[in-house]
């Protein structure tokens, strides 16, 4: 691996960790169902470390049938017991349950919204909001947007989406840029 500096919080011993921060973290996205994913993921990591959903995330797709909101919103109490089953993911009845009532209520939104993209990028005024972190001491759990699309996604019937979720969700999905500033993908994500 070559020596460039990272966020304090990449384990480098870790080399998922250290790709999932190189080429995706941060990274603007607008396709509906990565936004759906970068949901469900964050919704079933609480309480745990993002590595622990990281390592899992293949099993997620190929168990979430690559997380086809249309797919997961029409799933059943057989569906359900399947992932509950699922050694692969976590197995956790109020977050598998929370994801099947979610994809309902994202596909509500696409309607809405003509999609799910449109509708959340609002809360950061439709660009990359950009932080300017000198360390990860500096960077919140939870923002005044994060905030404001939690109390939207509840009020819309969402659940595991408070605003620490929310906040991560929008972290890794580019809303905001908090690499923090000595970080060499802090000017790249900046570009993109």
């Amino acid at each position: 691996m070559e020596n460039k500096k990272r966020c304090e919080w990449v384990p480098l011993n870790d080399p998922l960790y250290v790709k999932y921060h190189d080429e995706e973290w941060g990274v603007p996205v607008h396709d509906d169902r990565l936004l759906f994913e970068a949901l469900i993921l964050d919704g079933a990591q609480a309480g745990l470390s993002w590595i622990t959903i990281l390592r899992r995330r293949e099993n997620y797709r190929q168990a979430y049938d690559n997380f086809d909101p249309q797919k997961v919103a029409r799933y059943g109490e057989e569906k359900i017991a399947q992932l509950l089953a699922d050694a692969g993911i976590i197995r956790n009845r109020r977050k598998v349950e929370s994801s099947v009532n979610n994809a309902r209520v994202f596909l509500e939104i696409q309607k809405e919204c003509a999609s799910f993209d449109k509708y959340i990028w609002q809360f950061v005024g439709g660009k990359t909001k950009i932080n300017r972190w000198e360390s990860i001491k500096e960077m919140p759990a939870t923002s005044p947007e994060s905030e404001a699309m939690s109390k939207d996604l509840k009020k819309r019937g969402f659940k595991f989406a408070g605003p620490t979720i929310c906040y991560a969700f929008m972290q890794a999905a580019g809303l905001i840029n908090d690499h923090t500033v000595d970080c060499f993908r802090y000017r790249e994500v900046m570009e993109l």
